[in-house]
C-alpha cells in the first residue's frame, strides 16, 4: 500500500510539473507580449543530450549575498530544482552537481581552499563525464554599483555551440526582462567550471544581487520559478535548432 501511494504521489508531482511547464510557458508568454516561448514538452524524438545542471556554491561557500543579506547559494539551487524538474517530465535526461545545499568535495579533505578546489574538480568532471551533454551552471551577480541589474551568459570557448547556446539564453532572458540589454560574453580562465567545461556550456548569472529591485524579485518563489522557465525555453530553443548540434 505505501509503495502504491508514493508511486502516485510521484506520479502526480509529474504530471503537475508538465501542466506546470505548458502553463506557465504561455502566461509567461502573454505576460511580455513577446513571441511564444518554444514548447514545454519536446516534440522531437531524437537522440536528446544529457542536461548537466551546476546550482553554483553551496555548503560552506555561500556565494555573493544581497544586501540583505541572503546568499546565492539558496537561490541558485531554488532555480536549479525547479528547472530539472521541468527538464525531466519534457523528455531530458538530467544530472546535478549538487541538489541541497552542500560543497561537494571528496571526503577527508580539510581546509577550505583545498575543500573549494576538490568542489570544482568534482563539478567538473562531471560536466565533461558526457560526450552529448549540455551544461549549465547557475549564479547570481554581483556589482559595487546598486544600478546594474539584468540576466547576462557566459559561455566556453572550448565547444564552438557555446556561443550559441548563450545566444538562445540571452534571448529568453529578454522576454523575462524587457529592458534587459546585456551582450553574451566570453568567459575567461577565473570561471574555472565554464572555461574548463569541453561540452556546450553557459555560466547564467540570472540577476545583480547588488540591485535591491533585483535581488527582491530573485528571492522569491514566483520569480524563480520563471527564471527556470526562461532558462529550460532557451535550452529547448538551442537543441530544436538543429544547426546547433
Amino acid at each position: 500500500m505505501k509503495n502504491l501511494r508514493k508511486k502516485f504521489i510521484a506520479s502526480a508531482v509529474m504530471l503537475g510539473c508538465a501542466f506546470f511547464a505548458v502553463g506557465a510557458a504561455a502566461a509567461l508568454s502573454e505576460k511580455n507580449n513577446s513571441a511564444a516561448i518554444p514548447a514545454a514538452i519536446t516534440s522531437f524524438k531524437e537522440d536528446l543530450p544529457v542536461i548537466i545542471l551546476d546550482a553554483g556554491h553551496g555548503g560552506f561557500d555561500g556565494g555573493c549575498t544581497s544586501a540583505e543579506g541572503v546568499p546565492e547559494k539558496g537561490i541558485n539551487l531554488n532555480i536549479l530544482l525547479r528547472l530539472r524538474d521541468i527538464l525531466t517530465v519534457s523528455g531530458y535526461n538530467v544530472q546535478v552537481t549538487r541538489d541541497t545545499d552542500r560543497s561537494i568535495h571528496d571526503d577527508g579533505i580539510e581546509g577550505i581552499a583545498k575543500q573549494k578546489s576538490s568542489d570544482m574538480d568534482n563539478r567538473l568532471a562531471l560536466f565533461n563525464s558526457s560526450s552529448n551533454a549540455v551544461c549549465i551552471s547557475i549564479h547570481q551577480n554581483q556589482f559595487t554599483d546598486p544600478i546594474y541589474h539584468g540576466a547576462q551568459m557566459f559561455y566556453s570557448s572550448s565547444n564552438k555551440r557555446s556561443e550559441a547556446l548563450a545566444q538562445s539564453l540571452q534571448s529568453q532572458f529578454r522576454k523575462l526582462q524587457p529592458d534587459n540589454s546585456r551582450e553574451i560574453k566570453l568567459c575567461g580562465k577565473e570561471l574555472f567550471l565554464c572555461y574548463f567545461s569541453e561540452n556546450p556550456t553557459v555560466m547564467v548569472e540570472c540577476g545583480f544581487l547588488s540591485n535591491p529591485e533585483e535581488a527582491a524579485l530573485l528571492n522569491t518563489e514566483d520569480y524563480q520559478e520563471k527564471v527556470a522557465l526562461t532558462i529550460f525555453s532557451g535550452i529547448n530553443d538551442f537543441i530544436q535548432n538543429k544547426n546547433n548540434r
